[in-house]
């Protein structure tokens, strides 16, 4: 069972926080202040961290990054009401794995979670990834399908290695966004649009089966056979 850390001052959100990652399937423990929770996640093990951007005592920035200082591998998920582009970078230049904005939709914080938790595990592990037919090659940076090279752009390159970490899993451009671009989403974007569109064209050539699926109204997943 993975052991997610939550760092937050606000009583109510942490125990909602703690309430939809416990029904989830996680063990939950909960600080209220900055010094408090950088004692307890260099002190235990917890396999990712969720983090407010203000804490007392010691705020979110100085927070992770007292914790990639002092060794710290778990990722950090930042959690704010700062959604400004600028505070969003802040938080991500700081050491922060990922950022939501508050206030969030519960099985999105989950998800999120859920990424962060499968990319830690395999970083530094894996150098093919392969989904059906479909190979991918982290060291090379080469895509194959069938055997047959297909040519990627660099951001086409890293939009399928995300889509193939989570295959089977539905991505909401959200968080392909904010995964791929490390940008603050923004809703009247096509810019996902254009990029899985490009991509499907390369990896679905006619008479393959379609591995790139879109959800109408909630994102894109790639299918896992």
């Amino acid at each position: 069972m993975p052991r997610i850390l939550v760092i937050e001052d606000d009583l109510e959100t942490a125990e909602e926080i703690a309430a939809c990652l416990s029904a989830s399937g996680f063990e939950v423990a909960k600080r209220f202040d900055g010094p408090a929770g950088l004692e307890a996640a260099t002190t235990q093990r917890f396999d990712a961290i969720t983090l407010d951007r203000m804490l007392p005592g010691l705020d979110g920035l100085a927070l992770v990054k007292a914790l990639h200082e002092a060794g710290s591998e778990a990722p950090v998920l930042m959690v704010s009401a700062l959604s400004d582009v600028d505070d969003r970078v802040d938080g991500l230049r700081a050491g922060g794995d990922d950022y939501l904005i508050k206030p969030f939709v519960p099985k999105e914080l989950v998800a999120r979670l859920e990424v962060l938790l499968r990319r830690h595990r395999r970083s530094g592990a894996e150098v093919r990834l392969q989904v059906a037919d479909l190979e991918l090659d982290l060291v090379k940076h080469e895509a194959r399908r069938g055997g047959q090279t297909i040519e990627l752009l660099p951001m086409e390159f890293q939009l399928l290695e995300f889509m193939m970490r989570n295959a089977g899993q539905l991505l909401t451009r959200r968080m392909i966004f904010e995964s791929v671009w490390e940008y603050y989403f923004d809703p009247g974007t096509n810019l996902i649009n254009v990029h899985v569109g490009k991509l499907r064209r390369k990896i679905d050539s006619p008479g393959l089966l379609p591995l790139i699926r879109t959800e109408r109204g909630q994102g894109y997943m790639l299918y896992a056979p």
